[in-house]
């Protein structure tokens, strides 16, 4: 009699229940389970070259630093010795403490400090008022102003350089620290510029107007509405041209000749020993003191870069 029972509620069954062998309904049977499971394998070997190429990619990007940092930590003899990608018999601190003083980073630091901060200050305060000029505000001919700044960024570096230096000479800037920002600062308006603009025709002309309707003025639509909603664009334009003077080699190399003056990037250049001999263990530790804080400076900063970069990327 059980048996009976029990055949008629398997031939009530609904049918698929039944073709997958008496599962509850609504639970996975074999073959789905297996089927699920070819097509998250397919998919994983159908990204695996990509996921080779990143990690090659990232081997490539993260190799150097390591092998600079490494090779911060050896004596000058195991340059010569050992293998280049040789290990360091131990950490000799003693590379970072000779280039502090010995080799003047700190003074070098302190000139690119100098320099670099305020060219970058004068360039954001020139160049956000700039942009929201040329792209919120209407007036005859910034359009024509507009393409000068464009003019500006295809002029190439090397070409100004002899022009620049006889201005200097004449002017008495030559060996000077506002040779540095004065170039720097006229250098990096054009990009900035552009790229402020770009960041201010984002931003939606309802919220400037509704400011206006409710009695805000010229200066505080733009300190209180249009500036906040850019700021991720201002740490981005900020850090690239950060960037571009804590790198710069050419202008402080043409303008720069006392030792006193020199920024890290030309200070460098000076690890050299009796005879032209490179102290390489100091010279490692140099880099790597004018590399990691710039490094480390981008990853606190990364995310806010990211949505700068995409920021005008819904509405253009």
């Amino acid at each position: 009699m059980h048996t009976d029972v029990a055949e008629r509620q398997f031939q009530q069954a609904p049918t698929g229940w039944r073709a997958r062998g008496g599962t509850r309904p609504g639970s996975p049977g074999r073959a789905g389970r297996a089927g699920r499971s070819g097509r998250a394998g397919w998919r994983w070997l159908r990204r695996l070259p990509l996921r080779l190429l990143l990690a090659f990619l990232l081997v490539i990007e993260i190799y150097p630093l390591l092998w600079l940092l490494l090779s911060s930590f050896k004596e000058n003899a195991e340059f010569s010795l050992r293998p280049l990608w040789a290990l360091p018999e131990g950490l000799h601190w003693q590379n970072y403490l000779a280039a502090w003083t010995t080799g003047n980073i700190g003074l070098y630091f302190l000139n690119s400090v100098l320099t670099v901060f305020p060219s970058l200050a004068l360039i954001l305060l020139l160049s956000v008022p700039a942009g929201f000029a040329l792209e919120v505000m209407r007036w005859r001919g910034r359009n024509a102003v507009l393409l000068l700044f464009l003019a500006g960024i295809m002029v190439p570096l090397q070409i100004l350089l002899l022009p620049l230096f006889t201005i200097y000479f004449h002017l008495q800037l030559i060996d000077t620290r506002w040779a540095l920002i004065i170039t720097y600062t006229g250098f990096g308006l054009p990009l900035t510029v552009f790229l402020m603009a770009g960041y201010f025709k984002a931003i939606p002309r309802e919220l400037l107007e509704a400011a206006i309707l409710d009695g805000a003025g010229l200066a505080q639509v733009f300190f209180r509405v249009a500036v906040p909603l850019v700021s991720n664009g201002l740490v981005t334009v900020a850090l690239v041209q950060f960037f571009f003077l804590w790198n710069d080699l050419l202008f402080s190399l043409t303008f720069i000749s006392s030792d006193s003056l020199r920024t890290i990037q030309t200070g460098l250049l000076n690890f050299s020993g009796e005879y032209g001999q490179v102290a390489w263990g100091p010279t490692f530790a140099a880099v790597s003191l004018a590399v990691f804080p710039t490094l480390l400076l981008y990853l606190l900063l990364n995310q806010r870069v990211i949505k700068g970069l995409t920021a005008g990327a819904l509405k253009g």
